[in-house]
């Protein structure tokens, strides 16, 4: 697994390097809408080139479906992703500053997770259809394979639905409502708002409800799971940059969800207020 994900983390580098140099050649080259017919094709055409981005997070805590995955550290988030005509390829990774394995080790500097999501998405009118497959290489961990299905409306609050499916060791299903909505403000700038409720059915013995003690019970783990509200301001600066300063609280909603979520959180914790900023470019 450590020579996996140190694979990834190379692969990662390259492949933003890459992006970079693309883009540059795809920016040079991206005609002026709205000057005359000839302009206008050239327009249309452009819709259909390789599009380009990549951020990176700068968080206060890792928190992943309620679960605190990380304690006392920053984390530092990566993304790089290309897109074309519907088709959708991401890279993304999870570096701890202070990672800890168990009480007894040190601190140190870890990459401890790669993810790679494949996805198509097509929009029907105000319908949004998407669907992909993730994979999660985490260090010191089982990897997790899963296919996901979301469909959203392009209306009030936004209204999404995501379906995921877990295939490999975790089986199960995880369903998440969503939704945001985005007040517009002065210079571009937008003040996004955001929350989401989940339900989580085990099919396996590796979920199970757990007592207070945080002990398991015989029971699987099935019923409403975790939420999350957030907050951020949506700044854009120069042409194809922006940053994201953010806030988010993530709780149980249920008892059961709680216990769970303790027991699988670094923490501790069921609760979770963390935040940082985002720093992001599109081409």
């Amino acid at each position: 697994m450590k020579i996996r994900i140190i694979k990834a983390g190379i692969v990662f580098v390259v492949l933003a390097l890459i992006l970079g140099a693309v883009n540059v050649l795809a920016v040079e080259e991206k005609p002026i809408p709205g000057q005359g017919t000839e302009a206008a094709e050239l327009d249309r055409v452009d819709e259909d080139r390789l599009e380009l981005s990549a951020d990176a997070a700068f968080l206060s805590q890792y928190v992943w479906r309620g679960w605190g995955l990380s304690k006392d550290s920053f984390v530092i988030q990566p993304s790089v992703t290309a897109s074309y005509k519907g088709f959708s390829l991401n890279l993304w990774g999870n570096m701890d500053t202070s990672f800890q394995g168990t009480e007894d080790s040190e601190k140190k500097f870890k990459w401890n997770e790669t993810d790679l999501t494949f996805s198509y998405g097509h929009s029907f009118g105000m319908v949004g259809l998407e669907g992909g497959f993730i994979y999660y290489a985490v260090d010191g961990m089982d990897d997790w394979k899963e296919f996901y299905l979301s469909l959203g409306l392009d209306t009030i609050l936004a209204p999404t639905v995501t379906v995921y499916r877990e295939i490999s060791k975790n089986q199960g299903w995880y369903v998440n409502l969503g939704i945001s909505h985005s007040f517009e403000l002065p210079h571009e700038i937008t003040l996004d708002l955001g929350g989401y409720v989940s339900y989580w059915k085990s099919d396996n013995d590796n979920m199970m409800e757990r007592n207070s003690d945080l002990s398991p019970t015989t029971k699987r783990f099935s019923g409403l799971h975790d939420g999350l509200l957030s907050v951020g301001l949506n700044i854009p600066f120069w042409k194809y940059f922006k940053v994201t300063p953010s806030i988010a609280y993530a709780f149980p909603l249920s008892h059961a969800a709680d216990n769970e979520m303790q027991y699988n959180s670094l923490d501790e914790k069921a609760n979770h207020v963390f935040g940082g900023v985002t720093f992001s470019m599109a081409f």
